[in-house]
């Protein structure tokens, strides 16, 4: 398999026609049709259309090397939401499972100002850690929790604080700002409690959207800042797709990819709003004042360049923002306990959390 999947030619196709698209959706590539050579050729309109026999890299793990060599079909019927949920859900039990064997947790559910959390409390939980709180906003791509669980089971246990995960309503049954106000409602409910030098707030794909994004809103409402953000393959442009989302899908090489159209990134959870709203899309506004910010992403991350590019604003702002990105895996590829990588990216996320609360 691992050999097959160095040799098999990866066809990054960047087109308008969504008609091209839509014929050849149910038409998986074959190892027969896929290209064997690379080719480059740039449209009147700039627009590339090109091939890349991509091998897999030595620079990662055996595992990670396994991860990214299983193959999956190129083109496909959309996936209903329904079955999205479902699948998820059954995802994030299994790894709620394979998480909480590494790290030994005491799950909760509640709510906090009416809204649901789960409260994921470390067999390691030392008393002088008790008088802090980790915010985690889950990824899912708003419509779904991929990430409650797998989040914030192993951050909980390498910084042996608890971390409270919102539950935030989801799209397309509600739009933006819901989200907001819920991340928002849990915040205000928690600096009850804790001093906002002892918290942190942090997420993962949606959720580092939605990190950023409350960030935001946190300064627009003059609320105390919280001692650090997380914010793990995100973005903060609703407005402009950035490169990465043309060339990478979420397994990042492999797997279904549509070509981009214009228009707001996301639109059942943009709906209405302004794509340059400056809470929705925080890149358009005032990052002055944020507090210091861990950025993770990853070579074949789809939110690669909104990562980067929202890193760069923040260090314009004149933020303490710190980058770490990772060669060649996938999307929040830390969610996979399987890989050495992925233990390595919750401790690096976990030892920047414990040293900004021990500032």
């Amino acid at each position: 398999m691992l050999r097959i999947a160095r040799h098999l030619g990866i066809t990054l196709i960047l087109s308008s026609s969504l008609a091209v698209a839509q014929e050849q959706a149910l038409q998986p590539t074959t190892a027969a049709q896929a290209p064997s050579r690379d080719t480059s050729y740039i449209d009147s309109n700039g627009t590339a259309h090109v091939t890349r026999v991509v091998p897999v890299p030595q620079t990662i793990s055996p595992e990670a090397q396994k991860s990214i060599s299983r193959a999956e079909p190129d083109q496909g019927p959309p996936q209903p939401l329904e079955q999205r949920r479902k699948m998820t859900d059954a995802y994030t039990a299994r790894a709620r499972e394979e998480w909480s064997k590494l790290c030994p947790n005491t799950i909760v559910e509640e709510k906090m100002a009416g809204v649901p959390v789960r409260i994921v409390t470390p067999d390691n939980l030392p008393a002088a850690n008790k008088n802090k709180v980790l915010l985690n906003l889950h990824g899912g791509g708003f419509n779904s929790d991929s990430g409650s669980f797998t989040e914030s089971i192993p951050i909980a246990s390498y910084t042996g604080i608890k971390v409270v995960a919102v539950l935030y309503r989801l799209s397309p049954e509600v739009k933006f700002p819901a989200a907001v106000d819920d991340s928002i409602a849990v915040y205000k409910e928690l600096l009850k409690t804790y001093k906002p030098a002892h918290i942190v707030i942090y997420g993962t794909s949606a959720g580092a959207i939605l990190t950023a994004e409350v960030a935001a809103k946190i300064k627009q409402l003059s609320l105390p800042m919280p001692a650090a953000l997380g914010i793990f393959s995100g973005m903060g442009d609703f407005a402009r797709d950035g490169d990465s989302q043309a060339m990478y899908a979420l397994r990042g090489l492999a797997g279904h990819l549509d070509p981009p159209e214009p228009g707001a990134h996301d639109p059942f959870y943009v709906a209405s709003t302004d794509p340059k709203d400056t809470i929705l899309s925080p890149i358009y506004g005032d990052l002055h004042g944020l507090p210091p910010t861990l950025f993770v992403t990853s070579g074949r991350d789809l939110l690669l360049s909104g990562t980067i590019n929202l890193h760069r604003a923040y260090l314009l702002a004149g933020v303490d923002a710190r980058l770490i990105v990772y060669d060649a895996l996938p999307h929040a590829f830390w969610y996979n306990p399987q890989l050495p990588e992925a233990i390595e990216a919750n401790h690096f996320m976990a030892d920047f959390f414990v040293k900004q609360l021990d500032k």
